[in-house]
């Protein structure tokens, strides 16, 4: 996805295509191809991928310029899908706080009537109580106000597209700059209704998309979370061990297709599979040593390395599935992080803040969760989320909040729809999970519950 808080542009179509098949079905005959498809469990079609057929040309500028923006339009109807799909889910909570809220002041009013009958001190405790739940209420006005702006956004793509499809066959019928000019404005929009969205809580993780089957049972493939719009490059890395080779795509349908526009050799062998792309270059943990490495893609060079200090390598504090992934890279809306254990900590999980240019360690948090039990974790807005298991059955089953050192345990299920992960990542630009199954290049989709900004707080 490439619009703001979205998945890659081409999964978006998937997604789309499985919400609204009537509206994005595209036949053959109409210059179209099915490029990919992908089933659910119970084997029905959730994902179905279409392409341009290679021999379909423009015939003239102005064609060629309505094709794309009607490609334009719909990307943003695809990303306001799954923005719709995220408010949807909040919104079932946000009903269901304003229903107590409503409840409990409703109640106080009752009380406060007849408040001779009650001590002092219970009425006073329980009017401290509503007192902190009221500015509660503004943030839950304007969550409904941003439900109905979405569905008014909606609307208005789907007329847009309407009249773009139907001026592919009637060049001329309508002033292209007119159109180009909605186009913007509807964008506009919808960036601004994205920006709403802040950090979050982890609610919920839905999917698999398997995006490609290749290469061993264990590695990493990724895309860059600071990369601008246009900027969709992947990059994959076959295996945790004895391997120095990193294969880029240009995008996520070249990678389907095996079209590789560039490999790296890098000076060291990698040791895991838990490395990131994080504004343009590579961090990696070198093989048989806690020395993490920057490499710039740009360059080609080692621009930055410098040991974990105290932290365990080579099979001292893997997660469950072993394969060296002592020391896990990861990058979310806050910044760059290292998770990993140490004897210090009895062998439990440390989570240090990166400075992404000298690699020193900013800040450092000790949890009480032993890195050996845990299958693989990932970061969401400085919150550590860790799971269980590698296996099948595998769920997040504790967090840790980097802003407030707190920790707790939560049951969030996932579907490890190929038995054995050996590496979950989150993408703060797509807002997905990356994950490596089994030989599988999968996507996750996660559900977070988010505070929505009003004009108050800017």
């Amino acid at each position: 996805m490439r619009a703001p808080g979205s998945v890659p542009r081409l999964l978006l179509l998937s997604l789309l295509a499985a919400l609204h098949p009537a509206q994005t079905q595209i036949s053959p005959k109409e210059g179209w191809q099915v490029y990919s498809s992908a089933q659910d469990p119970d084997g029905r079609c959730i994902c179905t991928v279409v392409a341009p057929e290679q021999n379909l040309c423009s015939r003239d500028a102005k064609s060629r310029q309505l094709r794309q923006l009607l490609e334009k339009v719909q990307n943003m109807s695809q990303s306001i899908e799954v923005l719709n799909l995220r408010t949807q889910r909040d919104f079932q909570y946000v009903l269901k706080m304003e229903t107590q809220m409503k409840g409990l002041k409703a109640k106080f009013r009752q009380i406060e009537d007849d408040r001779k009958t009650l001590m002092t001190k219970h009425f006073q405790e329980l009017k401290e109580k509503m007192d902190e739940l009221l500015p509660l209420i503004p943030v839950l006005e304007q969550y409904k106000t941003d439900a109905k702006l979405i569905t008014q956004f909606k609307e208005e793509i789907r007329n847009l597209s309407t009249v773009l499809t139907g001026i592919q066959e009637e060049i001329g019928a309508y002033d292209y700059e007119e159109l180009h000019q909605r186009v913007l404005s509807l964008e506009t929009r919808l960036r601004d209704c994205m920006k709403k969205l802040t950090c979050g809580k982890l609610m919920k993780i839905t999917g698999p998309i398997t995006v490609k089957i290749s290469g061993t049972r264990f590695g990493a493939w990724m895309t860059d979370p600071l990369a601008s719009e246009k900027n969709n490059r992947v990059w994959y890395m076959d295996s945790y061990t004895n391997n120095k080779i990193v294969r880029e795509y240009k995008s996520i349908a070249d990678f389907v297709s095996g079209a590789e526009s560039r490999t790296y050799n890098l000076p060291f062998k990698w040791a895991g599979t838990n490395h990131v792309v994080y504004n343009g270059s590579l961090y990696f943990n070198k093989y048989q040593s806690n020395i993490i490495i920057k490499y710039s893609f740009d360059t080609g060079r080692v621009l930055a390395q410098r040991s974990l200090e105290y932290a365990g390598f080579h099979n001292v504090y893997p997660y469950t599935w072993g394969g060296f992934s002592d020391i896990d890279l990861m990058a979310d809306e806050i910044g760059l992080w290292a998770v990993y254990a140490t004897n210090q900590n009895a062998g439990n999980i440390v989570i240090s803040q990166l400075n992404q240019d000298t690699l020193e360690v900013l800040k450092s948090w000790s949890t009480g969760y032993p890195k050996r039990s845990a299958g693989e974790s990932f970061m969401i807005c400085g919150t550590l989320y860790v799971t269980n298991s590698h296996l099948t059955g595998a769920k997040v089953y504790y967090s840790y909040s980097t802003k407030t050192s707190t920790y707790e345990y939560t049951d969030i299920p996932f579907h490890n729809q190929y038995f054995h992960i050996s590496m979950l990542d989150y993408n703060a630009r797509d807002r997905a999970l990356y994950a490596w199954n089994n030989g599988h290049q999968v996507l996750f989709n996660v559900t977070l519950f988010h505070v929505i900004k009003t004009e108050d707080d800017t």
